[in-house]
């Protein structure tokens, strides 16, 4: 590797490459460039020799900084047949196949074997911008993957990997770390609390099980699928990798006389898997499909913080693979739940030396009200209250209290007083009633245009009521106009009603994404959307006049 500074050249040296451990199988070689400045060219070129037949990786075309040529070479021996995908929408700008002989040696055979040796490029690549919103940057980055298709071995007999589906399927029922986990209803039927077999509704029992899984195991934050699966080991230590927490809850689901099943997905942090051949690298996460009376549950007992029927986060990921062993397994999208809302009322009114004050009341529900608990249930009232009072300087908040901490079925609840101590100018006084923020505190949609879907996870609903009692102490000079935005194909709506009726102002603010994605070309449209809504938030305050 070396960076080319004009007519110099400097070389990466042996005390700048480095390796670093990630995770339990991988590790990752690093190394960095000396002297470079604005117009460097970097230049680097490495060779892999893998025994990791199945999947030896791949090569991303694009990088986070211009690219101005970039190439992946192989020479795999003939009798191995990979399938190839190329990601993104950039086409090759070289791609060339041809046998190379005798480059391959096997010991103990004095004839070499062939290869195919093979070579892909692209030219010119720019640099790819991660951008707000949007899904794995995998799906888009120009990339080129293998997974082992089938070996002809010297006897001319043939052993296939990438198969079929209803070969998946059979591999995996059988398959030590997977399919045969699912073998221990009998144990989780002890292990259950005998309150739960008791249960009558098929859908409270369930959420009855979910929640003593959830309860008992604790996440250690790996995922597996393949391999290092131990149900009954990890349900007796209490700890687990995600595989092994939800293939315990399917056994445990299973031995309440439920229908349960494993369903393999990518979490949001990987690409989508492809549906042309089955790929198995492209799943990395195992959660719960379970049916009851027709309606369809996805599951996953990892986080403490997501109650029965929403997924965490990380898994909202277009769709995953159900595997049915009985009747085969088949596509299943990944729904988010469509009511994730925040409502927030607040209640001021003047005193006599002109300070407001009051109460606020906020509930939140669906993931709105998941993220609301990871904030708050690891932290002191005090902690949450100057949380709070850090995004406004002129706001005071006592008197705090929280509904629901525990309670995942039920809406989480906030309540507390609040004083206001906005200063005058002159004998007038801008109140910006919009304190306590909205899902939204900012735009995410600056940058002049946008070249990727933009995908909020799930759909979102805001609602703001204000009202403030100005008593015999101000009368309103001015109040911002009434706004109505709405996206195109009923995708969203943004609206702002003010009521001034005698000494009082009622406000409504009511903001509604329907849909979690986007495409590009919805852009220009979310754009004004969101300035719109910043707008009417920060910059649009209710002029007051002392009396």
């Amino acid at each position: 590797a070396l960076t080319h500074n004009g007519k110099s050249k400097v070389y990466v040296g042996d005390n700048a490459v480095f390796d670093t451990k990630e995770g339990q199988h991988w590790s990752v070689k690093t190394f960095t460039f000396a002297n470079v400045q604005d117009g460097s060219i970097l230049e680097y070129a490495y060779r892999i020799e893998t025994p990791y037949l199945f999947n030896f990786g791949g090569w991303a075309f694009m990088n986070d900084i211009p690219t101005i040529y970039s190439e992946l070479h192989t020479e795999i021996p003939g009798n191995y047949r990979y399938n190839r995908v190329l990601y993104g929408d950039r086409k090759l700008d070289v791609n060339h196949a041809e046998i190379k002989l005798d480059c391959f040696h096997l010991p103990g055979f004095k004839l070499a074997a062939d290869c195919e040796s093979a070579t892909y490029a692209m030219k010119n690549v720019p640099a790819f911008k991660e951008e707000k919103y949007m899904l794995s940057k995998n799906n888009y980055m120009p990339s080129m993957k293998f997974e082992l298709r089938d070996v002809i071995h010297l006897d001319e007999s043939r052993t296939t990997y990438s198969k079929s589906w209803n070969d998946v399927d059979h591999e995996f029922q059988y398959d030590k770390d997977l399919g045969r986990q699912l073998k221990y209803t009998s144990y989780f039927k002890e292990q259950l609390p005998t309150s739960i077999a008791s249960i009558s509704n098929e859908l409270e029992r369930a959420k009855a099980v979910y929640y003593f899984i959830q309860g008992k195991m604790a996440w250690n934050n790996e995922t597996a699928i393949i391999q290092d699966i131990r149900v009954k080991e990890a349900f007796e230590k209490k700890t687990g990798n995600s595989s092994e927490i939800n293939l315990g809850l399917i056994n445990a689901l299973e031995a309440a006389g439920l229908n349960a099943k494993i369903m393999l997905i990518a979490t949001r942090d990987n690409a989508i898997p492809t549906k042309q051949y089955p790929v198995l690298t492209d799943f990395n996460y195992a959660i719960v499909f379970l049916t009851i009376n027709n309606e369809k549950y996805l599951l996953d007992a990892t986080d403490k913080n997501t109650p029965f029927g929403i997924l965490p986060f990380r898994n909202l990921n277009v769709e995953g693979r159900v595997m049915d062993f009985k009747k085969g397994s088949f596509w299943e999208p990944i729904i988010p739940i469509a009511k994730n809302m925040h409502y927030a009322n607040m209640q001021l009114s003047a005193d006599e030396s002109g300070l407001f004050s009051g109460k606020v009341n906020e509930v939140s529900t669906g993931y709105i009200s998941v993220d609301k608990r990871k904030e708050n249930n690891d932290f002191r009232k005090e902690d949450i209250i100057k949380r709070k009072q850090s995004k406004n300087e002129s706001l005071d908040i006592t008197n705090l209290v929280i509904e629901n901490e525990k309670d995942l079925e039920q809406p989480y609840k906030e309540s507390y007083n609040i004083s206001l101590h906005e200063q005058p100018v002159g004998d007038k006084l801008f109140l910006y009633p919009f304190l306590m923020q909205t899902y939204f505190s900012e735009n995410p949609f600056t940058a002049e245009k946008r070249l990727y879907p933009i995908d909020f996870g799930f759909p979102i609903q805001n609602n703001y009521l204000v009202s403030i009692d100005m008593k015999d102490q101000y009368e309103v000079v001015k109040v911002p106009a009434n706004k109505l935005l709405k996206l195109p194909e009923n995708d969203g709506e943004l609206s702002v009603v003010y009521d001034v009726s005698g000494s009082k102002v009622n406000i409504r603010l009511s903001i509604k994404i329907n849909t979690q994605s986007f495409a590009p070309e919805a852009y220009k449209s979310l754009q004004e959307f969101f300035t719109e809504l910043i707008k009417i938030q920060t910059n649009e305050p209710i002029e007051l006049k002392r009396i």
